[in-house]
C-alpha cells in the first residue's frame, strides 16, 4: 500500500512536471513566433515607397497631367465639331505631357477660375493663352514665354476710323473678358473710357454688333478671328496701342514652388519654339477655327 500511495505520488509530481514545461514550451514558442512576424512588418514598411514629395513627381506617380483651360478663345483653346479640345494651347498641353510621359487630362473653366484652381491643386497646370504680368506673378510661376501677340479694338463695320483714338472713346464703353489682361488693358490705356466686362468674347462680340458698346480689346489672332466670322458685321479699329501699353507675351500658369515642374514645361517650350512646331501649330489652329466659323 505504501508503494502504491508513493507510487501515485510520483506519477502526479512526474504529470505536473510535464504540465509545467509544456506551459514553457508554449509561451516560448508564441514569443519565438512573435519575432519574425514584427520583423516582417518592420521590413514591409521600410520597403513601401515614399509619398510622391514635388507636384512633378505626383503627376507621374498618378501617370496624368490636369490642365485647366476655357475652351472659347480660338486658336488658342476650343472644341472642334467632335467636342474634343483643339488649339495650338491644347497642342502645347499634349507636348508637354508626352514629354513627362503621361496622359493628358483637361478641364473647361471659367477664364477667371483657372488661377485658383492652379494654387488649390484642382489642376496641375493653366494653360489658357495666359498674359506673363508682374501682377499674376506675384500669385502664380509662370513658364517661359511661348507667343507673343498684338492687341486689337474690334469695332462694328463702318466704325474703324471713328473709333481710332483715345479721345474717341472718352465716356463710351469699351470691352473686355472678365479677369483677362485686356480689362487692366483698358483701365490703363484708356482711362477716360468705361470698362465693359462679359465671360464670353463672342457675348462681347455681340454687344458691338449691337452698338451697345465701342468697341472690345482682344489678342490679335482672336480679333482677326472674330472679324472673318462676324458675316461683315465687325471690323478691326485703325487704333493702336502703343509696344509700351501692350508688350504681352503668354506663359503656362504654375502653382508657386514647384521649380522642377517649371523647368520641365520650359524644356518643352524652348524646343517647340526653336524648331517653328509651335507656330505650325498655331497656323493650323487658325485654318481649323476658322472653317468652324470660330
Amino acid at each position: 500500500m505504501k508503494n502504491f500511495n508513493m507510487m501515485k505520488k510520483l506519477l502526479a509530481l512526474t504529470l505536473g512536471a510535464a504540465m509545467l514545461l509544456a506551459v514553457i514550451t508554449g509561451c516560448g514558442k508564441k514569443d519565438t513566433a512573435q519575432e519574425p512576424a514584427d520583423d516582417q512588418q518592420q521590413q514591409q514598411e521600410e520597403q513601401q515607397p515614399a509619398e510622391p514629395a514635388t507636384l512633378l513627381e505626383q503627376i507621374k506617380a498618378k501617370g496624368k497631367v490636369v490642365v485647366g483651360t476655357e475652351a472659347q478663345y480660338a486658336p488658342y483653346e476650343f472644341k472642334d465639331l467632335d467636342a474634343n479640345f483643339a488649339g495650338c494651347d491644347m497642342w502645347l498641353a499634349q507636348q508637354i505631357a508626352d514629354s513627362l510621359g503621361v496622359e493628358l487630362e483637361v478641364v473647361d473653366m471659367a477664364f477667371g477660375g483657372i488661377i485658383p484652381a492652379v494654387q488649390s491643386g484642382q489642376v496641375d497646370l493653366g494653360i489658357a493663352a495666359f498674359t506673363n504680368t508682374p501682377e499674376r506673378a506675384e500669385e502664380i510661376d509662370f513658364s517661359d514665354l511661348y507667343e507673343t501677340s498684338a492687341q486689337l479694338l474690334i469695332v462694328k463695320a463702318g466704325n474703324a476710323d471713328t473709333y481710332s483714338t483715345k479721345e474717341s472713346l472718352v465716356g463710351l464703353k469699351v470691352g473686355a473678358q472678365k479677369g483677362t489682361i485686356q480689362s487692366q488693358l483698358i483701365q490703363s490705356a484708356l482711362p477716360e473710357s468705361e470698362l465693359f466686362e462679359l465671360e464670353k468674347y463672342p457675348a462681347l462680340a455681340l454687344e458691338v454688333q449691337n452698338g451697345n458698346i465701342a468697341g472690345l480689346v482682344v489678342d490679335q489672332a482672336v480679333g482677326e478671328a472674330l472679324v472673318a466670322t462676324s458675316n461683315g458685321a465687325l471690323e478691326v479699329s485703325n487704333f493702336t496701342f502703343t509696344a509700351e501699353e501692350a508688350s504681352f507675351g503668354k506663359s503656362v500658369v504654375i502653382a508657386k514652388g514647384n521649380e522642377d515642374l517649371v523647368e520641365a514645361v520650359n524644356e518643352v517650350i524652348n524646343k517647340v519654339t526653336a524648331d517653328g512646331s509651335y507656330q505650325k501649330a498655331y497656323d493650323e489652329a487658325v485654318e481649323l477655327a476658322a472653317s468652324l466659323g470660330l
